[in-house]
């Protein structure tokens, strides 16, 4: 009976760590966190290195194929790291597992994909009344640099800076 209760005591201060850090979680989720594969930061964003981009179900060659990508450039998040793969979300939200080497450090970024049939303005500078160009939601663009709230960006065609929200490939604080 006695050691029935030490093991109840120990159960019980097991369930009170882990409500503990259940409670802390939301501060440990918020807190920057780096892979452990690389060591950089997740999530961070890269772009699909072919046209032709398997999406696995799960980290192997063995996990059913759940989609593929069909254009190379396009902006990926990287939210998890095993081995040789990498844990992706695209702009729609979806999420799947891709081989590393078919991902690239090249920094891309769709135009508000989220506003369909919008067009926006591409600026000579940052916040210039001017505009060189417009761009339909969705356009695929390359990015430059990132810095206080704006991006230049380009692509076939245009050359110039826009709005860093309404770009999904860059992080809102982000600068590069």
């Amino acid at each position: 009976m006695r050691g029935l209760m030490v093991f109840g005591r120990a159960l019980f201060a097991l369930f009170l760590g882990l409500a503990a850090m259940v409670a802390d979680a939301p501060a440990a989720l918020s807190a920057e966190q780096t892979g452990p594969v690389t060591g950089l930061r997740l999530p961070r964003y890269v772009s699909l290195r072919y046209d032709k981009t398997n999406v696995r179900e799960g980290p192997t060659k063995n996990h059913r194929t759940a989609w593929i990508f069909q254009r190379a450039g396009l902006p990926v998040e990287i939210i998890g790291e095993f081995d040789t793969w990498r844990r992706i979300r695209d702009s729609e939200g979806s999420e799947g597992w891709v081989l590393a080497s078919l991902l690239s450090g090249r920094r891309t970024a769709l135009v508000a994909p989220w506003r369909k049939t919008d067009v926006l303005p591409i600026h000579p500078k940052p916040g210039a009344p001017q505009v060189v160009a417009q761009l339909q939601s969705g356009v695929l663009a390359s990015v430059k640099v990132c810095q206080s709230g704006w991006c230049r960006v380009f692509g076939d065609g245009f050359d110039g800076f826009i709005k860093q929200g309404d770009l999904w490939g860059v992080y809102p604080d982000e600068s590069f």
